[in-house]
């Protein structure tokens, strides 16, 4: 908020172009009468008692001229609005997530971080949680909660869901959550490792879905090309509990089906085979997906003419009284 002086009518300012012919003739008047003088008393004789009432109306003439000026006190505020973009976070947690060549630890690990400080730079909109393996499970509808949001995120482990990649499943779970959304723009971010080989519904079907529902879809395809180790869930036969073991698997990743879902969607496919390259991932989709802000400004004034008024009627004032006093000899 600020504030500042300004005048509602300047034009009345004019007016003091008439103080310097004022004064010039006033002086010029006086130079060549001496009346004026011999009538002051004896005791208060001084030339500047002379011009002391001319004087006075002179300001009283330029605080009216002030006055009707009107000088205001403006104070302005401004109001951000944002048109916040609904996103639907579509993470894959399915066991080839826990590759390790994504360090410091996993593929989901550091996949989970990158979401949390994504989510962390939009505070204007409003952004859910779909995970998938074998099937999608919705952890987290639209919310504005950060803080709920980020722990439900940090608290997504392995193997949440039945084994598998259910792309079809997941891209259908998180458009359905943005079915309803009533935002301008409506964002299914899909990061996966892997190649559909789960679930009832066809990837492009889904696709369809949100094409028609008018939802933009980015797929992010993360992990390394070749072999990579991966923990699997194991059971002992001798003991019969499950216990997890590194064994080393190809994952391939389907780019030719997340580059046809992101471009018939009107997104875009992104490649992300580290971990400062995932962050470059979700830094460029924050800056292609920014949320649209509009700010309005208001301002109200204050009236402060009156002061300027005052003096004017204290300065006409002002020759009546030194009169009576006889300080000088005309009101």
């Amino acid at each position: 908020m600020s504030n500042w002086p300004l005048l509602a009518d300047p034009a009345w300012l004019l007016l003091l172009l008439a103080l310097p012919p004022l004064v010039w003739f006033h002086h010029r008047r006086s130079g060549h009468g001496a009346l004026a003088v011999s009538r002051l008393p004896a005791k208060t004789a001084g030339g500047w008692r002379l011009h002391l009432p001319f004087y006075a109306r002179l300001l009283a003439f330029t605080a009216l001229a002030l006055a009707l000026a009107r000088p205001q006190l403006g104070y302005a505020w401004e109001e951000a609005t944002t048109e916040g973009i609904d996103i639907q976070l579509a993470l894959d947690i399915s066991g080839s997530m826990g590759a390790e060549d994504f360090q410091p630890r996993n593929r989901l690990e550091v996949a989970k971080r990158v979401a949390r400080d994504f989510v962390a730079k939009r505070p204007a909109d409003r952004i859910g949680l779909t995970v998938f393996g074998g099937t999608a499970l919705t952890r987290a509808p639209l919310t504005s909660d950060r803080r709920m949001l980020d722990e439900l995120i940090d608290s997504v482990q392995l193997n949440d869901v039945p084994d598998g990649t259910a792309i079809g499943v997941a891209l259908a779970n998180a458009a359905s959550r943005l079915k309803s959304s009533g935002a301008k723009s409506r964002v299914v971010i899909l990061v996966t490792d892997g190649v559909n080989n789960s679930g009832e519904i066809d990837p492009l079907s889904a696709a369809a879905l949100a094409e028609g529902l008018g939802i933009k879809v980015y797929t992010v395809g993360v992990g390394t090309e070749g072999d990579v180790r991966v923990p699997v869930p194991v059971r002992d036969p001798r003991t019969g509990e499950v216990e997890m073991r590194k064994v080393t698997m190809r994952v391939e990743v389907d780019e030719k089906l997340l580059q046809t879902i992101s471009q018939r969607t009107g997104g875009a496919f992104f490649r992300a085979t580290d971990p400062k390259a995932l962050a470059g991932v979700f830094a460029e989709i924050d800056r292609l997906e920014k949320t649209p802000l509009k700010v309005k400004r208001y301002i109200r004034y204050q009236e402060r003419f009156q002061p300027f008024a005052w003096a004017a009627l204290a300065l006409l004032a002002l020759p009546l009284v030194t009169s009576t006093l006889r300080i000088t000899a005309e009101p």
